[in-house]
């Protein structure tokens, strides 16, 4: 079962990676004035969005699944740790999908947001990925 929950972070990681690096990309984008520049992050953009992180959330999604299925459903309702790991994970899957949507806003060139909003938002995805490691390795409750 370790195999599983390796692969199960292995993919957490990617989709962490990407959720770091979107909005990162989002305050560059920002910021930039030029056509080239323009086209160039609308790239890197969807790539990191369709290429990288949503395949990321979708296999960490299905392989934290499967472990839930396989040896924590027993627990999960005594676990309270897990109850709240679980509710962060659907915030942050709104997160991805709200990265989604600014990814839209500059494909159609109408981000109406200033490079501090992302710089901002930039920071959310450290805060629920500290919780969540911590839920995960502490058990608390």
């Amino acid at each position: 079962m370790l195999w599983l929950k390796a692969i199960h972070l292995i993919f957490m990681v990617t989709w962490f990676a990407g959720l770091f690096y979107l909005p990162r990309l989002y305050v560059y984008h920002a910021m930039s004035d030029d056509d080239i520049s323009n086209e160039r992050f609308k790239v890197m953009e969807r790539k990191l969005y369709y290429g990288i992180m949503t395949p990321g959330m979708i296999c960490t999604l299905a392989f934290g699944i499967w472990m839930l299925a396989d040896y924590a459903w027993a627990m999960y309702s005594t676990a309270g740790w897990l109850h709240v790991k679980l509710s962060l994970l659907v915030v942050m899957v709104i997160y991805h999908i709200w990265c989604g949507k600014w990814l839209l806003d500059f494909k159609h060139d109408r981000n109406q947001r200033s490079h501090v909003y992302y710089r901002w938002m930039n920071e959310v995805p450290v805060i629920f990925l500290i919780a969540i490691i911590w839920l995960a390795v502490m058990k608390p409750f």
